[in-house]
């Protein structure tokens, strides 16, 4: 699925750890806020609840390289949309076992930013709109490896630099709700970007909407109860 210039994509969070749908504070291990059963589940939950993707992190692959292949693969079979799935995709050949499977988009971070070719290989046999560049900042340079790493350049730098290298769109986690870094990347680089990090109000969610990204991630907001889904995806349309 492309994105739309005229609609910004409300995706709800689904992000996997030893077996869980899990919330933890700005990534880190051991500070889960929500642990629940059955991930697939919540995904179909998500999906009954109007939304038109779902946004699947692989927590265990991005902290301590096991990844979560069996869990996604029920995430697939039970839900009807499109998924795009990130964390702990360090391989071409994982990567590829991944888009085979019909993952939707692809998000890969680490892996890329060390190794740019591997964006180019994927998007010459998957085609661009299914490789997205994850680009998390802080302090306006891009980290990798879950944060433990930081990379000497903006993701406004890197994200020209991957449209050269075939991606099809950004992803960035800031860490917290910033616009002003999101309305930059916007200006700067001609690729669709999704916003994740922070989104705790419905206020915030408009304000994303005028800045003209083309998708959202909520994760904590929802299940927290502070954002109704069904009210977030009133602001898809422009």
């Amino acid at each position: 699925m492309s994105f739309n210039k005229d609609e910004m994509l409300v995706l709800p969070a689904v992000d996997i750890k030893n077996g869980k749908c899990v919330q933890l504070v700005q990534g880190q291990p051991g500070s889960e806020m929500v642990e629940i059963e059955n991930p697939e589940k919540v995904a179909l939950h998500w999906e009954n609840e109007g939304a038109k993707n779902i946004h699947v992190i692989d927590l265990d692959g991005t902290i301590d390289g096991k990844t979560s292949l069996e869990i996604i693969k029920k995430i697939l079979k039970e839900v009807s949309v499109p998924i795009q799935l990130g964390g702990g995709i360090r391989s071409l050949d994982y990567a590829r076992e991944l888009l085979d499977l019909d993952i939707e988009r692809l998000i890969i971070g680490t892996m890329g930013i060390e190794n740019p070719q591997t964006i180019e290989e994927l998007s010459g046999e998957y085609g661009s709109d299914r490789i997205m560049i994850s680009l998390d900042s802080k302090d306006n340079k891009v980290v990798i490896k879950g944060w433990q790493e930081k990379v000497d350049k903006s993701p406004v730098e890197l994200s020209n630099e991957f449209k050269e290298h075939g991606a099809g769109s950004i992803e960035g986690l800031l860490g917290g709700f910033y616009t002003d870094p999101v309305i930059e990347l916007k200006k700067s680089v001609d690729l669709p970007v999704v916003y994740s990090g922070g989104i705790t109000t419905i206020d915030d969610i408009k304000k994303l909407n005028e800045s003209g990204v083309e998708g959202i991630v909520i994760g904590s907001a929802l299940y927290k109860n502070k954002i109704d889904l069904k009210e977030a995806l009133k602001y898809q349309k422009r």
